[in-house]
């Protein structure tokens, strides 16, 4: 795979670059919530204006069944010519057509042009050729620099690629393909895994790849409740996955020395109630587990604030972390992620949630090693499955 610097400067001056991004973030009343994903996208494309280099930005935002301007990217312009400071950042209503092709004419040599929500297209998902050919059209050299994309076979990240002759991949795309390529081949131990959330079926292929090099796996969240069913616990009403609980069975007795699961926890008849019950262990019929308790929380952040250099990979919130009353488990997880990172530990960060639970916790990207803006892109790649994005790049 070749990436921005592997092309020699010349290359750039006076073509046009359509750069894969990844602008899929909260907008709310038109106003941006985390721009991380944003950010992430500067190193890119300042390298390619600065090489007199036309950047064409194409990016999806939800799953928008119509166009609609509650999925519009226009803020996301705004936002980034904010960024930018001294750049103005052009937007065009449309994905393809001749509007955007007047736009990207009119556009300086060092100019920057978002288009409009490819998901407006259903043609985008369905990775239809004659959409993959509008979109290839207007460049010289495709770039992707969407990772979290990248697991998905659609025209922006695949279809479209397969008709440029210069393929690279950008500046996040690289770093998290390094970080990640660590974590699965060789990670400095000892290595922690932290596992949460909701759906178990959704890590099970990473957590198999994972499972054999690691030295420990703390599990909580949802995800916690269908180890401690496999284990003969109580756990009253908590979310289970029967559908792979042979699996978690499987699990435990391979790996069982190495997993820790919550010995307490915060319990409710519903989430809206704000006056959770503690329990220990069993968790008594007609309550759910929304957050792991005190004495789990000082076993986890014991584990993972050892002064011990290692490398730790956290996926997936302890609890229902939306609600003040059960974020204290994800609170403290992401502090005790910060201080192995400021204790020299390599720490990674994978999911949306992940990240807003961090966000809530006061920690800031910069006391982390590396933030993965890939949730499901990121498990499919440590699970070693292929990734049509990557691979269409080499």
């Amino acid at each position: 795979m070749r990436f921005l610097q592997d092309l020699d400067d010349k290359e750039y001056e006076g073509k046009i670059a359509l750069v894969r991004v990844d602008f899929n973030v909260s907008i709310r009343n038109g106003h941006i919530g985390e721009d991380y994903r944003i950010r992430m996208s500067l190193p890119t494309i300042e390298y390619l204006t600065k090489r007199n280099c036309k950047v064409i930005l194409a990016s999806h935002l939800g799953r928008p069944i119509a166009h609609h301007t509650k999925y519009s990217l226009k803020p996301v312009a705004h936002r980034l010519s904010e960024i930018l400071s001294k750049r103005q950042v052009r937007f065009v209503n449309n994905s393809i057509g001749v509007e955007v092709e007047n736009e990207i004419k009119n556009l300086p040599c060092d100019g920057v042009l978002l288009l409009e929500n490819l998901r407006f297209y259903k043609e985008e998902e369905l990775n239809d050729p004659e959409f993959s050919k509008k979109l290839a059209s207007f460049a010289d050299i495709y770039i992707n620099d969407a990772f979290s994309t990248s697991h998905r076979k659609h025209s922006s990240t695949y279809g479209a690629a397969t008709l440029f002759d210069i393929k690279l991949g950008g500046f996040n795309l690289k770093k998290e393909i390094e970080y990640l390529t660590m974590i699965k081949e060789n990670p400095m131990r000892p290595f922690t895994i932290v596992i949460g959330g909701v759906k178990i079926k959704d890590k099970i292929g990473a957590l198999e790849n994972l499972l054999p090099k690691a030295d420990k796996v703390l599990i909580g969240g949802a995800a916690a409740y269908t180890f401690l069913k496999s284990k003969g616990l109580k756990i009253g009403n908590s979310i289970i996955d029967h559908d792979h609980l042979k699996w978690v069975d499987q699990s435990l007795k391979k790996y069982g020395e190495k997993i820790l699961l919550p010995s307490d926890h915060l319990v409710s008849s519903n989430p809206e109630n704000t006056t959770p019950i503690y329990c220990m262990e069993n968790i008594p019929d007609g309550m759910c587990g929304f957050d792991i308790g005190v004495n789990t929380i000082r076993t986890f952040s014991t584990q993972l604030g050892s002064k011990t250099k290692g490398t730790v990979f956290w996926n997936g919130p302890m609890g229902l972390f939306e609600k003040d009353v059960f974020s204290n488990g994800t609170i403290n997880i992401a502090k005790s992620m910060a201080l192995a990172y400021w204790r020299g530990s390599t720490t990674l960060i994978g999911g949306g949630d992940t990240m807003e639970g961090m966000k809530k916790a006061g920690v800031s990207e910069n006391e982390v090693s590396h933030v993965s803006t890939g949730g499901g892109a990121t498990l499919r790649y440590l699970a070693g499955d292929k990734m049509p994005g990557l691979f269409i790049l080499n």
